[in-house]
């Protein structure tokens, strides 16, 4: 597999990341690759198919089958002035990580008052909807958006994919970059290879709407356009925001619809409790009261842990979910 896809044809999200890595490994020599089997298998999801033929075994590393030492080794690569990419084959493999990405690469610029910094990304295939067993299939972004100084960032679309992994690298400070596994393959679009990158802590606004404000992240970024086609069906023109940067997170662009709008749905795969939804609706209820039409509501998965594929779609928000919610708030007048 070439590590510069064409762009005179779409590319799936996961052909993205590997087209971003290939930029900045090509255009920067600070920038290598490590994980579990990202060398000579191409990674599990072949994220970094064809870097080891390409940049050799001196950047593309296969480490052990330990995510600690991987925390570690990149850590300590950051605050040397690498830049290293690692991968957590799946989102359920990065509790072992914790201790070095929590103690170490977050404090790494506030310990040391500025004298280092930590640019490190951390790639995690995140979600469910792959048939996967237990252990691969977590939606844990709120572990980390409650760390400061980490970003946390997570695309929705291969574009997207593409202009936000070059920016995660180019940041002097650590990202948690989540994939969303789901939407790998799921569809293309075309990405120039031109090593544009998008803005960090920036959410995009994916359709404009005047009557309800649909807030969400991730995978369920489809489900959720999809959503806002059914209710225009029905005559409610909905607004759909991809928050994409989660921490920091842009409360402006979300405060400034819910102020067009006065409603507000937030949709994402994570557990309600404690999700990071929880924090934009406190948000919302703190800062925008006053323009409130109706309660803002929630559309999540539930209080237990992603189950096996049989009953995996159940937990999974849907579009009719999502459309039953806004209809719900637009009975509020």
């Amino acid at each position: 597999m070439s590590t510069t896809p064409t762009t005179a044809a779409p590319i799936t999200l996961i052909e993205a990341i590997t087209q971003a890595l290939a930029y900045e490994m090509r255009h920067d020599a600070s920038v290598v690759v490590l994980g579990e089997d990202v060398g000579i298998n191409g990674g599990v999801f072949r994220a970094t198919a064809g870097l080891l033929q390409t940049f050799g075994a001196d950047r593309v590393l296969d480490t052990p089958l330990d995510e600690t030492t991987i925390a570690g080794l990149t850590v300590g690569m950051a605050s040397q002035g690498m830049k290293p990419v690692a991968e957590a084959q799946f989102d359920g493999f990065v509790y072992p990580m914790v201790d070095f990405i929590v103690c170490h690469a977050a404090r790494m610029r506030y310990r040391t008052r500025g004298r280092l910094h930590c640019p490190m990304v951390l790639r995690v295939p995140w979600g469910g909807g792959i048939r996967a067993p237990e252990h691969h299939s977590e939606a844990n972004e709120a572990i980390f958006t409650n760390v400061p100084g980490l970003r946390v960032v997570m695309p929705s679309s291969p574009q997207r994919a593409y202009g936000l992994l070059l920016a995660a690298i180019r940041d002097p400070d650590p990202v948690i970059y989540m994939e969303p596994k789901r939407i790998y393959r799921q569809y293309k679009e075309h990405v120039p290879d031109d090593g544009e990158a998008l803005p960090l802590d920036v959410c995009f606004v994916l359709r404009d709407g005047s009557d309800i404000t649909l807030v969400t992240w991730g995978a369920q970024v489809k489900e959720t356009l999809e959503a806002a086609e059914k209710l225009a069906e029905q005559g409610i023109s909905a607004e759909v925001i991809d928050v994409a940067t989660l921490t920091p997170l842009d409360f402006d662009t979300i405060a400034e619809s819910v102020a067009k709008t006065g409603r507000c749905v937030i949709v994402h795969e994570a557990a309600k409790t404690a999700g990071f939804g929880a924090e934009i609706a406190a948000r919302v209820a703190e800062e925008c009261l006053f323009d409130l039409l109706a309660p803002v509501a929630r559309v999540t998965g539930y209080d237990t842990h992603i189950p096996l594929f049989r009953l995996e779609m159940k937990f999974l928000v849907s579009v009719d979910k999502i459309v039953e919610a806004a209809k719900g708030c637009m009975e509020y007048r």
